[in-house]
């Protein structure tokens, strides 16, 4: 227990570390672009339309309001993609300063996920344009949003320490995991409706899936109006604890051997 209340007061004491180089990082994003902030929410929309025209052919009539369906989909498998990579590279991409001065090593990899997440809140304006496009009916049941979004945060963050300190040791983990994500991204419906999928790998992605597990809830809420399935935010909740907890004792486990590697 005092080993996690000195955890706890390290994190608090360099808080304003993360919000400086979380606030660094969406700078830089948008560093030199005309539109700026803008874009967060035009690359969503036009990648959905594009999405729209390719696959409403094929899905749009078993699935109703197809353009919400592909848009929640969408923005929460960018986030976790966009968050995890950036955590990959959190420590190798900091050798520099985590050289000359000590700040703890989890700093970066905590501000990458955060400033992904910062990103997704204002891609989601365009999340709700779609939604007022297509005459989404606007409920109380929007409250609970934020909990989907903290579930898939914590899940990131854990992904993302888990990644960040195995590629210190093994760099060729980020081309490893672009090909899991890749197929990752098929493995979630997006774009397509779950039940076209065979039993067998039905069964398999609502049990093991976490993408599964949030972006189901996020539109359980939007598209049926409802509070999500119990078992849904439950298994939400565990995948997320369950991968911090193994992310975080991984990272520290290692942290004192980073200097040796990079």
């Amino acid at each position: 227990m005092s080993i996690f209340l000195r955890r706890l007061g390290g994190f608090y004491q360099y808080r304003f570390l993360m919000e400086q180089l979380v606030v660094k990082d969406i700078k830089l994003k948008y560093r030199r672009s005309f539109l700026g902030y803008l874009w967060s929410i035009l690359n969503p929309l036009m990648i959905m339309v594009i999405m729209v025209i390719v696959f409403s052919s094929m899905f749009s009539s078993s699935i109703e309001n197809f353009p919400v369906y592909l848009i929640i989909g969408q923005t929460l498998f960018n986030f976790m993609n966009e968050s995890t990579f950036q955590a990959i590279t959190s420590i190798t991409g900091n050798a520099a300063l985590l050289k000359k001065t000590y700040v703890p090593k989890y700093v970066f990899t905590v501000s990458k996920v955060t400033s992904s997440f910062v990103n997704t809140l204002f891609s989601m304006g365009a999340m709700i344009i779609v939604f007022i496009a297509c005459r989404v009916t606007f409920n109380v049941y929007y409250l609970l949003i934020p909990l989907v979004l903290l579930q898939e945060y914590v899940f990131c963050l854990g992904l993302g320490m888990l990644l960040a300190q195995g590629a210190v040791f093994f760099r060729d983990i980020q081309y490893i995991y672009n090909a899991i994500t890749t197929a990752w991204m098929y493995l979630t419906p997006l774009f397509y409706p779950i039940d076209m999928l065979p039993d067998g790998l039905r069964k398999g992605i609502e049990l093991f899936n976490p993408m599964y597990f949030y972006v189901t809830e996020f539109r359980q809420i939007v598209l049926d109006c409802r509070i999500p399935d119990p078992a849904l935010i439950m298994a939400g909740t565990m995948a997320a604890l369950l991968l911090l907890a193994a992310g975080t004792w991984a990272f520290l486990r290692t942290q004192d051997k980073f200097i040796l590697y990079i």
